[in-house]
């Protein structure tokens, strides 16, 4: 049964870091694209960043540009995603998804696999 497992979220206080990782069982990780997403209460589900599987290529939202960073373990079948100078406007339950075709972080339908999320708190 294909899963996808998210570990690593906690409450920090603004500008510290979190690093989120996103495991996978029952299917072959290497071939998908990943996609980070995050839903805080009463808003909408929202792209934050994607590695893709054809070339490593990453993308990252206007919102977590320069602060945030994707990258995938191939051996160990795990997508991290390091959180840094973390916001409160970053809390948010944090989704990792996988699609087998590219990368894209505005549209949460073509991603195949979802995890359960992960909950990270931002608060002084």
């Amino acid at each position: 049964q294909p899963q996808l497992v998210e570990s690593g979220g906690g409450l920090v206080q603004p500008g510290e870091s979190l690093r989120l990782s996103c495991e996978a069982s029952g299917f072959t990780l290497n071939y998908y694209s990943v996609g980070w997403f995050r839903q805080a209460p009463g808003k909408e589900r929202e792209g934050v960043s994607c590695i893709s599987s054809r070339d490593g290529s990453t993308y990252y939202s206007d919102s977590v540009k320069g602060r945030f960073n994707i990258s995938r373990a191939n051996a160990k079948s795990t997508v991290s995603l390091q959180m840094n100078s973390l916001k409160p406007e970053d809390t948010a339950v944090y989704y990792c998804a996988a699609s087998i075709a590219g990368c894209t972080l505005l549209t949460p339908s073509t991603y195949l696999y979802w995890g359960q999320g992960t909950q990270a708190t931002v608060s002084s």
